[in-house]
């Protein structure tokens, strides 16, 4: 029977599952205010070449720079130590997502989400490695890194509820650059984090793995090249791939919504405001079947051994009900699309809980972090991310009578491609060892 969590692994727990809910609400965010923050800086039209280029630029050069530099950091993490980098990721991203509702040009926007990215993409591999060397215990592992990735449901909850306050309420608030932008006040909320964690920094220990390794002088240095070594190679690269095709299905599908939304029939002819009332509403179905997902995810963890049966029961169904969700009811069918969508939540967002579960599993201490952060970062940030920008130039040549309509049949087309070949991977998936490598 696993012992019970000390206070120190409840205060380590909470400030991990903080860091996985504002990493999504950083995340989350952008597809909400992507449309009426182009509208107010550069005046583009919706559905133009210059209005896709610039969602393209915003959904994928941030998670690009953030990948990159989120594998340096998973580098680091290895190398300084968990606790240190986890902190400095969550005041990076946390100040960067304050300073970006002053945003006065494209530019100025573009930089400070690439910021936001980098913080978030360094906070997760520091977490997820910091949280599986807390527990020996293969089940309460898998179950801390279940639950407390759970949370990051809970980040897409605060961040729709967030933007709909703001909606509402944005013209009792001060202005900023001569207005009341909602999109603006969501932004600057995501400096939430750094709030809680200034205040119990203090009360934060290393992880004990990584402190004992690095006190008795037996921690080795960490190598990106020794992730190819050949005990390694296999499931560096197939990881890589896997990772990135999950987040493909979101950035190439699922978070294209907030845009295809506002262009439906029953929602077109709207005012602004309801449209993105409209928008927060399809958004909370989207969030309750990702946490659905995640909270399923962490309960058959611990209940299928097999880990390429566990992330199976959830890629099969995503394979055929995502594009259908997207070909369909994302056309001409709003209650349809809420129920469709948070299936789609369902079945995409358990993959990302399962990654976190599975990676730590691979790699050594020493090598930990490293490895995580090419799988997340390179195959998740910048192969996964790069969907998006593949739907907005392919939503160019689609057939469809609006802009909305062409968007959603690249979407659907996109989640068919990158659920098909996630799938086709999961048969080269490495099964982890049961112990967790030292």
């Amino acid at each position: 029977m696993s012992k019970p969590l000390t206070p120190i692994q409840w205060l380590i727990c909470a400030t991990a599952a903080i860091g996985f809910a504002f990493d999504i609400y950083a995340l989350l965010v952008a597809p909400l205010i992507m449309q009426p923050a182009l509208l107010e800086i550069s005046g583009f039209k919706p559905g133009t070449p210059q209005f896709n280029d610039w969602v393209g630029y915003l959904f994928y050069i941030p998670a690009m720079a953030g990948g990159l530099f989120g594998m340096i950091g998973g580098y680091l993490t290895d190398l300084w130590g968990r606790r240190r980098v986890l902190v400095l990721s969550i005041l990076i991203y946390s100040f960067s997502a304050l300073a970006s509702g002053f945003s006065t040009s494209l530019e100025m926007l573009l930089f400070l989400r690439c910021t936001t990215f980098i913080g978030v993409c360094v906070e997760f591999v520091a977490a997820v490695a910091w949280l599986a060397e807390l527990f020996d215990d293969k089940e309460q592992r898998e179950k801390v890194l279940g639950y407390t990735q759970a949370f990051s449901s809970l980040g897409g909850f605060l961040v729709a509820f967030s933007y709909r306050l703001c909606v509402q309420y944005g013209p009792m608030l001060p202005e900023i650059n001569g207005g009341h932008s909602a999109w603006r006040y969501t932004l600057i909320s995501g400096v939430i984090p750094a709030i809680p964690l200034i205040i119990i920094r203090p009360f934060l220990p290393e992880s004990p793995k990584w402190a004992q390794q690095k006190a008795a002088g037996t921690l080795r240095r960490p190598s990106f090249g020794e992730l190819f070594a050949p005990q390694y190679a296999k499931a560096t690269w197939v990881t890589m791939i896997m990772y990135g095709m999950s987040y493909g299905a979101a950035f190439g599908a699922i978070q294209h919504l907030p845009r295809i939304v506002p262009g439906m029939p029953e929602v077109a002819g709207l005012a602004k405001n309801l449209q993105q009332i409209t928008v927060t509403d399809v958004q909370f179905f989207q969030e309750t079947g990702g946490l659905l997902g995640r909270i399923a995810l962490a309960i058959l963890a611990v209940r299928i051994v097999s880990r390429r049966t566990l992330l199976r029961i959830f890629q099969i169904p995503g394979l055929f009900i995502i594009p259908l969700v997207f070909f369909y009811p994302a056309t001409d069918n709003l209650e349809l699309l809420k129920w469709g969508v948070a299936l789609a939540g369902f079945f995409t967002v358990a993959q990302f809980s399962f990654w976190g579960n599975y990676l730590p599993g691979i790699y050594p201490t020493h090598l930990r972090g490293t490895g995580e952060s090419f799988a997340a970062n390179l195959g998740g940030r910048v192969l996964g991310t790069s969907a998006a920008l593949v739907t907005t130039k392919l939503a160019t040549s689609m057939s469809g009578t609006t802009p909305s309509m062409k968007l959603a049949y690249a979407a659907g087309s996109v989640a068919l491609g990158v659920y098909l070949i996630g799938f086709l991977c999961s048969f080269l998936l490495p099964e982890p060892p049961e112990k967790l490598p030292e």
